[in-house]
């Protein structure tokens, strides 16, 4: 017993998030225990307890870090695509589909009805931050009503990744599915117009 409580690998909270990052990819929701993450991590199952007292503590942790790594891809694939107003905010919505077939669980997590901390400050400023990208690439269409184009840009690409990651056949090869997003894309028929100021998130 001394030496699993020996093994904190330097930082025992960031390694209980990592470790239940790998449970909710490898299981789904579900997965995500505070015994299978001690375990995981090599520690006793009453270690945890000093970051996380429940499990509702865990999940939240693990879902501010994936609003991190959500928003590390769409910001990636902007980064990727051509400079016009356009092609940043589809590029967007591909980082989007990409966490979404990525981590799969995580999403389900993250956009799903576990018990969590939705107040919880670092929570909200992952999710925040996410939100700013969608908000940030919305912007040059929104004309007087940032909300319409925010709110239509989300409903599109959140369903479209919902539908691909939820088993549809012919959703499943990522080149395919980008390519019919693509073509659904292009009937929010977005014209661009004076950029607005990006809103504030909305709450989740």
């Amino acid at each position: 017993m001394s030496q699993k409580k020996s093994h904190h690998h330097g930082n025992l909270r960031a390694a209980l998030v990592d470790a239940g990052l790998a449970l909710v990819r490898d299981g789904g929701p579900d997965a995500l225990s505070i015994r299978k993450v001690a375990a995981a991590a090599n520690v006793s199952h009453a270690a945890p307890a000093h970051h996380f007292p429940t499990l509702a503590h865990l999940r939240t942790a693990v879902i501010a870090e994936g609003y991190r790594r959500f928003r590390a891809f769409m910001e990636e694939a902007i980064a990727q695509a051509p400079d016009t107003a356009h092609d940043r905010a589809l590029g967007a919505c591909f980082g989007y589909l990409r966490f979404a077939r990525a981590y799969p669980g995580l999403f389900d997590l993250m956009f799903g009805t576990h018990a969590h901390d939705h107040e919880d400050a670092e929570l909200c400023a992952a999710s925040d931050e996410s939100y700013a990208v969608l908000a940030r690439v919305s912007a040059p269409f929104a004309g007087n009503d940032p909300a319409d184009t925010e709110l239509a840009i989300w409903s599109l690409v959140h369903g479209f990744a919902s539908l691909a990651v939820g088993g549809q056949k012919m959703l499943a090869d990522q080149e395919t599915a980008e390519a019919f997003f693509t073509r659904l894309f292009a009937r929010l028929d977005l014209v661009e117009t004076a950029p607005a100021t990006p809103r504030p998130a909305p709450e989740i």
